[in-house]
Parts: structure tokens; sequence; C-alpha cells
């Protein structure tokens, strides 16, 4: 397993990182998937929302956005390439005022629903979040990371 963990603004997130690093690999065995490589890239939301311009035509700042390269049916048979996980900085920062806990309880967050993302999750129908989110929660729960 490879997890690459890079933070692409001047804050430091090296304390932050190890905690996240943790609730990944939470996230690998509560699914059972071994053998993986993605990167979870820090970044300001000028850069994230040129992303979700580029990538997504959508011309508006986003918390986090996953390229999945599995979406194009691209692997390596010994390792699954899964992608990368694009977080804001200013998002953690923000989100975790607005909803009330703490910006490494939204770093975690933002990184296991980019994770989810990355294999295959979904929320655009109701029935899909429910699974989606549940597992987001049961996640975060068994990572003892709370509100």
């Amino acid at each position: 397993m490879k997890i690459g963990l890079f933070n692409e603004t001047e804050e430091n997130f090296d304390e932050e990182f190890k905690i996240v690093l943790k609730v990944l690999k939470n996230i690998l065995k509560i699914l059972n998937i071994n053998k993986v490589e993605f990167n979870v890239i820090i970044v300001s939301k000028d850069y994230i929302h040129e992303l979700n311009k580029t990538y997504r035509d959508k011309d508006m700042e986003t918390d986090v956005i996953s390229f999945a390269l599995e979406d194009d049916k691209t692997f390596n048979p010994k390792t699954r390439v899964l992608g990368d996980i694009y977080i804001s900085a200013d998002r953690i920062h923000s989100q975790a005022k607005e909803y009330g806990h703490s910006e490494i309880r939204e770093l975690c967050f933002l990184a296991v629903h980019g994770m989810l993302h990355l294999l295959g999750y979904d929320h655009t129908r109701e029935d899909d979040e429910k699974i989606m989110f549940s597992l987001q929660d049961k996640i975060l729960e068994a990572s003892g990371i709370t509100r």
C-alpha cells in the first residue's frame, strides 16, 4: 500500500497527516482492500476552484475533489492505482468552524469522502447517498474521529 500525502500550501499539516494516514488505513482495513496506491493533496481555494472549473465545468470552489483512475479502467494488475484526492485547506478551516467541530475532524471527513469516491461510491442518488454517508460515519467512528 502506498499513500502519498502532499501539502501544496504554506500551512503545516504534518501532525494532521499522521492522523489522516491512520484513518485512510482504517478505510482499507474495513473494506478489506489491499495493494493500492493513491494521493491526498492539500491545496489552496484558488487551485481547487480551477480544478473544479477545468475538469467538472463548475466555476466555483469546492471542499474536496477526487480523480479516480479506475474510472478509465486503467490499473496495474499487481496494485490498484486509485487516483488523487484534492482537499481545500481553506475549506478545512471554514467548514470546521461552520459545523462546530475540529479542523482535524473536517480534514479526516474530507479525506474519507474523497477516498470513497475513488473506490466508486457516490451520492448523486438518495439511496447511494445513504450508503456512502453511513460508511463515512462508520469509518470515522472506528478511527476515533468524532464531532
